[in-house]
């Protein structure tokens, strides 16, 4: 697609490094480039704040509702409620399609690595928003990014990961989340179903070794 930018096609307020205007294609990668640091570093914090609204105004409900001796399952559902949803919704698509940029070479692997870095930079009181952003990008970009040179970094993010799970201040779902992306990579990011399938064979004929050896034993 970039390749069909018309070259005439520049923004004299945005240059390589020689001084010259940006054209056609490369400028529009380097827009695209800049929405998505812009939206990175702006979404989420806008995400947290909201997010904590509501969960503040969640519990309100709950005291109010019990000073009163009442439930009321619509109370649960605020605006705010469906705000933070929204928000985080939209959060967790960025993250996705930020994956998929990389997926198609338009972002780089450094882009990528620094994306996880700041979603696991919180060991001690992680937002659930951030972890499981993480654990989308993983799950759409990881087998790409776990090649020899990256390794070590590989190695950093999930020895973080199992941190988190076993920390009391991640909440079940989110250790789950983590825990499914763990198995994920220790299954060479294969599928479970898959792993499974490629298990069969070997199980149908240690079944059928065991069964032949039986039926051996007996004719003896």
């Amino acid at each position: 697609m970039m390749e069909m930018i018309s070259p005439k096609v520049q923004d004299d307020g945005i240059k390589n490094a020689e001084g010259k205007p940006i054209a056609g294609g490369q400028l529009f990668r380097k827009y695209l480039l800049n929405l998505c640091q812009e939206d990175f570093e702006c979404a989420w914090a806008a995400n947290k704040t909201t997010a904590r609204t509501a969960a503040t105004k969640a519990s309100d409900d709950e005291v109010v509702q019990a000073a009163n001796g009442k439930e009321d399952d619509s109370e649960l559902y605020s605006d705010e409620y469906y705000v933070a949803q929204k928000a985080k919704r939209q959060g967790l698509g960025l993250i996705k399609f930020i994956g998929e940029l990389f997926r198609v070479r338009i972002l780089t692997e450094r882009i990528m690595h620094e994306c996880v870095k700041k979603l696991l930079s919180n060991a001690e009181y992680p937002e659930e928003e951030a972890i499981e952003s993480s654990c989308q990008l993983l799950r759409t970009v990881g087998q790409l990014l776990d090649v020899p040179m990256a390794r070590a970094h590989m190695g950093a993010y999930f020895h973080r990961m199992r941190e988190l799970c076993k920390s009391t201040n991640v909440s079940p779902r989110m250790q789950f989340m983590l825990q499914d992306v763990i198995e994920l990579h220790d299954r060479k990011w294969q599928p479970r179903i898959v792993v499974n399938k490629l298990a069969m064979p070997a199980a149908v004929h240690e079944v059928a070794t065991e069964e032949k050896a039986v039926q051996e034993g007996h004719t003896i």
